[in-house]
């Protein structure tokens, strides 16, 4: 099932590149999970039928209680990052043990089609990030690994964009930066354009992610590289802190993001992050 957020409320794509509104009570999907799930999506009166193309389409979920990133997570991007690491004089990072997490301020999260805008306190190192995002559906606390997949709700696509300059500085001991200051600005996560249900792929998730900017293709990679899987990064933030519905985890990026190249957003550009079976995120970038 693909579902959308409107701003006409929710709507299902019954038909390809048609919307069918809901008759639910809800301003969104994350209210939905919150209260009695996707399975109301599922069974809803339909009230209008609208072209997709014609749509207003906003995050799915549109204000997440917690947004959690994920570093390092696909052995394209961990090569790169030691590599620039030991160029900048730190040789001695070696590869986490175990997922590494943050946390992100769910007021960074915008929609499909709405504009990033560089933070005026930081405006010269934005860079991209495409990735697959994994909507929580159901409360999870301290779930094992083979029991992870039950509570996901569905996945999208995310923007995890950041401020380099500041994550630089966070990660060369500025105690008043931090990687999360670096990636919650406003606009900095964009999310859509849907959610595809979780019963959609099977919980060994193969897809092919791409990351375009200007139609360039910059990034190019395959879910199935994850280092850790799905069910392994639930289980693990679980451990710290309940996951509740409309959560979202952000799972990592491949290799090719702007800060290994020096290419960083400017205004004007235009960024496409594709993953096959769900669809394409595309936002422009404009000046604060």
């Amino acid at each position: 099932m693909r579902l959308y957020t409107t701003d006409g409320g929710i709507g299902r794509e019954d038909r390809a590149g048609t919307l069918m509104l809901l008759d639910l009570p809800y301003r969104g999907l994350g209210e939905l999970l919150s209260g009695p799930g996707l399975d109301a999506a599922r069974t809803a009166a339909v009230t209008d039928e609208v072209e997709l193309a014609e749509a207003t389409l906003l995050a799915p979920i549109v204000r997440p209680g917690k947004i959690l990133i994920v570093g390092l997570n696909y052995p394209s991007h961990a090569e790169e990052a030691l590599a620039a690491f030991a160029a900048m004089g730190r040789g001695g990072i070696t590869m986490p043990t175990e997922p590494n997490m943050q946390l992100i301020a769910g007021s960074a999260t915008i929609g499909p089609a709405a504009e990033i805008k560089l933070p005026a306190v930081a405006p010269h190192e934005v860079d991209y990030e495409g990735e697959l995002a994994v909507v929580i559906g159901k409360a999870a606390a301290s779930i094992p690994a083979d029991r992870a997949w039950d509570h996901v709700a569905g996945l999208t696509i995310v923007n995890d964009l950041g401020a380099r300059d500041i994550q630089r500085r966070a990660m060369t001991g500025d105690p008043v930066a931090s990687i999360g200051m670096a990636k919650s600005f406003d606009t900095f996560k964009p999310l859509g354009p849907c959610l595809v249900t979780a019963d959609e792929f099977s919980d060994d998730v193969d897809l092919r992610l791409q990351t375009r900017v200007n139609g360039e293709v910059r990034q190019d990679d395959r879910t199935s590289s994850f280092i850790y899987s799905i069910a392994e990064l639930i289980a693990h933030f679980s451990k710290h802190q309940t996951l509740q519905p409309g959560d979202v985890i952000c799972t990592g990026t491949p290799s090719g993001a702007g800060f290994f190249s020096g290419r960083y957003l400017r205004p004007g550009d235009e960024v496409e992050v594709t993953i096959e079976r769900i669809g394409v995120l595309r936002n422009r970038v404009s000046a604060a």
